[in-house]
Order: C-alpha cells, then sequence, then structure tokens
C-alpha cells in the first residue's frame, strides 16, 4: 500500500513494515520485482541508496490491495481477538505465522 502512495528507500519499507524481518522483507521485495509488479533502482550514493517503486503492472493491483488493506484495518480487532484464542487452545505452537 505505501508503495501505491509514492516511492520508497528500503528503510522507509522496512519501517512501515516493523513486523517483518529484514530478511523477509528483502525476499519479498526480490519476488515482487522477479513478477514484474515493483523495480528497484539503485543509487551510486555513499552508501548506496535503494529505491522501490511500483511498475505499471503493479499499479494495476492498486485497487484490489487498497480494498484488502482497508478490510484489514477494518477487521483488525477481530483477527487480534482470533490469534488469541488460537493461542490460548495451542500450546507450544509457534505463532509468528
Amino acid at each position: 500500500m505505501l508503495l501505491g502512495e509514492k516511492d520508497c528507500r528500503f528503510s522507509e519499507l522496512q519501517r512501515a513494515a516493523s513486523s517483518i524481518s529484514k530478511r523477509m522483507l528483502t525476499l519479498t521485495l526480490r519476488r515482487l520485482e522477479r513478477d514484474g509488479l515493483i523495480e528497484r533502482t539503485v543509487f551510486s550514493t555513499l552508501p548506496p541508496s535503494v529505491h522501490y517503486a511500483l511498475t505499471p503492472l503493479g499499479r494495476s493491483l492498486r485497487g484490489p490491495i487498497d480494498m484488502l488493506g482497508h478490510w484489514v484495518v477494518d477487521h483488525q480487532k477481530e483477527i487480534v481477538a482470533a490469534r488469541e484464542r488460537f493461542d490460548a487452545h495451542s500450546p507450544g505452537r509457534r505463532h509468528d505465522l
């Protein structure tokens, strides 16, 4: 959703997705680039600066992604409650899915 608003540096994306590890964010961005949804531009600065932007194909997904994002925000309390119920009945299982 953030890339739908503006081009972003890696650090901006990392701050916005703070619950995702740096490695997982890197892998996800690579997959999106491979799929033609984002483009990565490296600027020769010290230190190097990497910017990400949606491609035309990526911009075509803005409507569905925005709808999904708004749905998550609207139902966040229900999602948290479901996770808490699940965690309470699943001792010893990993809950970082």
